[in-house]
């Protein structure tokens, strides 16, 4: 057994390492690509002049878009991975269900009617931006989710009110594009929801790593807790866990992030799916090196997705969606395989 841990601890450490470094390379590789042609002798100089380590003359334009728009997609699209695959692990460690994601509480459903509502609706009279509106809708599902869970956030209840939410809030979003849009602004909605990782600049960085930020160490905090509910409700009362409080607790972290994500770049499936299992695989099941871990492969993941997003239809760009979908529909295929096997 101890040979076991420390195998599993050497692996961990190891991989850990490779995709800190295959972060970075993805994150350069994807400020390097885009529809600009811009050198790599300039690409580095107008990162090096913003930090203030070089003075070397690069066009303002090919600067602004290095700096301002490439990079700043970039750090926002590896903050949405890891946001989207630490809501993954924790849901499935709460809900014990190897198939939960952060969609499953509907809250990606409710922010596409925020959103949807602000586009078409012109809800908040122009006061009230595309994000304020998905946000506010992601929070309104996840308070319909707790008012049909009567108060008890337990598996089968909170999956069972999540469902009905999607439900509910999807049907929304279809009344109102059916009833309100025309031609143009129903693509306009499709394109949103299928996820966009256009017109973020670093307002959005900042936003969405400091809510991953806060996120990641809150869960980090409730670690014990989350191992202990892999084992079930009575296994983690048994160690003296307030499990409702805690359950609460991380289903609102959950939420919180899932919102600010979606509110940004519309939704995105199967990241929250696909990435627990992989880090899984790579540093095991105690939350302590997992929730780093998602962090890390889910930031990577959704960077190196972003950049396929760009360049397998140059020059337009496919929804970030389609990307992840492609990766997880048949990794869920994979895991439903295994279910039944294992039955």
């Amino acid at each position: 057994m101890r040979r076991s841990r420390t195998a599993t601890f050497a692996i961990g450490i190891v991989g850990t390492g490779l995709v800190i470094i295959a972060l970075f390379v993805a994150i350069a590789t994807a400020v390097a690509i885009g529809e600009m042609v811009i050198p790599i002798d300039r690409t580095v100089a107008a990162f090096t002049n913003r930090l203030g380590l070089t003075a070397i003359t690069v066009p303002r334009l090919e600067e602004a878009v290095i700096w301002d728009y490439r990079l700043a997609r970039s750090l926002v699209a590896a903050s949405c991975g890891a946001g989207l695959a630490i809501s993954g692990a924790i849901l499935q460690s709460l809900l014990r269900n190897p198939l939960a994601e952060p969609y499953v509480l509907g809250i990606s459903a409710g922010a596409s009617t925020g959103a949807v509502s602000v586009m078409l609706l012109g809800f908040g009279a122009g006061a009230i931006s595309l994000s304020v509106g998905a946000f506010g809708g992601a929070l309104a599902a996840f308070a319909f989710v707790v008012l049909l869970s009567n108060g008890r956030q337990t598996a089968d209840r909170t999956i069972l009110a999540g469902v009905a939410a999607s439900q509910l809030f999807n049907a929304l979003t279809s009344y109102i594009v059916s009833t309100s849009a025309n031609a143009e602004q129903a693509r306009s909605v499709m394109f949103w929801m299928l996820g966009s990782f256009a017109g973020v600049r670093w307002p959005e960085v900042t936003l969405s790593a400091s809510v991953v930020v806060v996120g990641l160490v809150i869960c980090i905090w409730h670690a014990r807790a989350l191992d202990a509910f892999t084992f079930g409700e009575d296994a983690a009362r048994s160690l003296g866990i307030a499990v409702q409080r805690v359950r609460v607790v991380l289903l609102l972290v959950t939420a919180l992030m899932t919102a600010t994500m979606v509110s940004m770049v519309g939704a995105i499936g199967f990241v929250g799916l696909v990435i627990p299992h992989a880090a899984r695989f790579i540093v095991g099941p105690g939350h302590i090196r997992l929730l780093p871990a998602c962090a890390l492969v889910g930031a990577l993941f959704m960077v190196v997705a972003d950049i396929v997003a760009r360049i397998v239809i140059a020059p337009q760009v496919l929804p970030i969606g389609i990307v992840t979908a492609l990766v997880g529909v048949p990794f869920f295929s994979v895991i439903l395989y295994r279910a039944r096997k294992a039955a």
